[in-house]
């Protein structure tokens, strides 16, 4: 077995081809781009075949808790939802209200902004004690629909991308879009 002592003097050891003693986060369930043009990036996607998209509104009707680098701070945005294989597709252009995604836009420009993890067995408030222990913040959380917790994770400046905690009820469906595109799927 190989060991590495890293910066902060953890004796982190590898435990299989896959995890390292300390591993924790999971699967990767989706990957967002942040935009300025949510219909401009639906329409890439769709050419190199990532689609229909669902679109919706998030916003103070449809998520609860909003909050923004410690306050609540009111904010919207759309987003579109589109599935390849086993990991869903967001992209994401903020309207209103200071947000992790207008940072990301101001300081880099369009792009992947955040990835969502699943933290395998560990139920979501467990996640967000794991990742401040290892000394990151929650930066942006919120509520929608009051079923669906998300919080992201500040780890942009050590991974170059910010980490989202996502947690999905039993049993959980999306509800209908406000909008599909390019066109809803066949009945």
């Amino acid at each position: 077995m190989t060991k590495r002592i890293i910066s902060n003097n953890s004796d982190i050891t590898v435990t299989s081809d896959t995890t390292l003693s300390n591993s924790f986060i999971g699967d990767t369930m989706q990957i967002c781009v942040v935009t300025r043009d949510l219909y401009r990036m639906l329409e890439q996607f769709t050419r190199i075949g990532v689609g229909p998209w669902r679109i919706y509104t998030f916003d103070q009707n449809t998520v609860r808790d909003q909050s923004f680098r410690g306050e609540r701070r009111p904010h919207s945005h759309r987003l579109a939802l589109a599935w390849s294989g086993t990991t869903f597709w967001e992209v994401i252009q903020p309207l209103h209200g200071d947000t992790i995604y207008t940072e990301w836009l101001e300081r880099h420009g369009e792009g992947i902004q955040h990835v969502a993890q699943t933290c395998g067995a560990l139920t979501f408030d467990e996640r967000i004690r794991e990742f401040g222990r290892r000394g990151y913040s929650v930066t942006q959380s919120g509520n929608f629909e009051g079923k669906v917790r998300f919080a992201y994770v500040d780890t942009e400046d050590t991974t170059g991308f910010a980490i989202e905690l996502i947690d999905f009820p039993d049993g959980y469906d999306m509800p209908e879009p406000e909008e599909w595109y390019p066109a809803p799927p066949p009945k």
